[in-house]
């Protein structure tokens, strides 16, 4: 049993939270102003739906890399994630896609559940390719099938102007696939095209697409008027804050992702990003030639973050658990109510992590010296990402 300020759909109780056989069993409390007292901040799980590696470990390496990764991430809140891989040869997308989907068949302890797969490419714009390596093409609708029967695919992005897609995203729709649009050189009509056909969201909104013009709107515009799920990297590195807020008051469940790579929860240093070798410094991740790959950030870091730019705990916390289960149609996670799972991340006052619950299991207890924050500053205006 724990006892704190609850974060529930309904707003903020002060009270006990219990759970049995892994699920919410109890909830009881008064409602209250989480502000007004020092007890814990009880919080849903944190939700990634765009997970590219973390502990030193990297979504393409296959063999046990996505347990490295559950198990870092749920260090920082994360108790849910998609393996999210790279634009690759389609032979190695398949090799990594068999070992993820044995994982996921493993459930591997103390560590964020893995729900499946976000395969981030290769159909994607070969001309808005960021830091995906050089292997994009068109989708074929056999070759997604055959990748679709090796692991779980549960969001797919890509660029809705390529030859074909219109009648892949359709497919993907009837399959229960998510469909997000993204590494697009799409026109503003392109992405409301595609938003016509199935799709439902866009990929690190801002990132890798055509930007808002008052003449040409772009994907981006497309975006702001019409979209009501998109997911952002709120590291204040990829996207600027005003751009966030601009973002928050036209798409109504905006939600954050990490886009984080190997170099996630690891010191300065050199790692790879599928094939990419990226290097990490100055709070971000960087090819050779400067252009970010990625990112370093976690979701307890992109709590504080969301709130530093002015959103209240509440919804900072509902665009990192919440809004990203709904979107996967994942009804029992991100939020904190009776009957769904006991993921459960526990707070202080200065929104540092003391514990994280996934499905009623204690999968980590900060220590003191655990505590110490890394946050992120923007440095100059970087160059474009994916």
């Amino acid at each position: 049993m724990l006892y704190g300020n609850i974060l529930t759909p309904a707003g903020w109780r002060l009270g006990t939270l219990d759970w049995r056989d892994g699920r919410i069993v109890t909830l009881e409390g008064e409602a209250v102003d989480p502000d007004a007292n020092d007890h814990p901040r009880l919080l849903p799980g944190f939700v990634d739906l765009h997970v590219h590696g973390g502990g030193g470990a990297d979504a393409m390496e296959g063999g046990d890399a996505a347990a490295t990764m559950a198990r870092t991430h749920v260090r920082f809140g994360t108790t849910s994630l998609l393996v999210t891989t790279m634009t690759a040869p389609v032979s190695d997308i398949r090799q990594a896609l068999r070992d993820i989907a044995r994982l996921i068949d493993e459930s591997p302890v103390q560590a964020s559940r893995l729900l499946g797969v976000h395969l981030e490419g290769p159909y994607l714009n070969p001309g808005k390719l960021g830091a995906q390596p050089p292997y994009a093409h068109p989708g074929v609708i056999e070759e997604v099938e055959a990748l679709m029967a090796l692991a779980p695919i549960r969001l797919l992005t890509l660029a809705p102007e390529l030859s074909g897609h219109a009648e892949l995203i359709r497919l993907l729709r009837e399959r229960g696939v998510r469909v997000q649009m993204g590494h697009t050189l799409g026109s503003y009509e392109e992405g409301v095209a595609g938003l016509a056909h199935g799709a439902q969201g866009f990929t690190h909104l801002f990132n890798a697409m055509t930007g808002l013009h008052h003449r040409k709107p772009g994907m981006v515009g497309a975006a702001l008027a019409h979209a009501d799920y998109a997911e952002i990297i709120p590291d204040l590195l990829h996207v600027h804050p005003g751009a966030i807020l601009t973002a928050l008051r036209c798409i109504p469940h905006l939600y954050g992702v990490t886009d984080s790579t190997a170099a996630a929860g690891m010191p300065d240093g050199e790692y790879r990003l599928g094939e990419q070798h990226v290097t990490k410094c100055l709070g971000g991740v960087r090819l050779a030639d400067g252009t970010l790959a990625g990112s370093t950030l976690t979701m307890d870091q992109a709590l504080r973050n969301l709130v530093q730019i002015g959103l209240d705990l509440g919804d900072a916390c509902r665009r990192l658990s919440q809004y990203p289960a709904d979107f996967l149609g994942e009804t029992e996670i991100g939020r904190l109510e009776i009957g769904c799972r006991a993921d459960v991340v526990v707070m202080n006052a200065r929104l540092e992590i003391d514990a994280v619950y996934v499905g009623g299991e204690l999968a980590h207890q900060a220590s003191a010296t655990s505590r110490e924050q890394t946050t992120t500053r923007a440095a100059g205006a970087p160059r474009e990402s994916h």
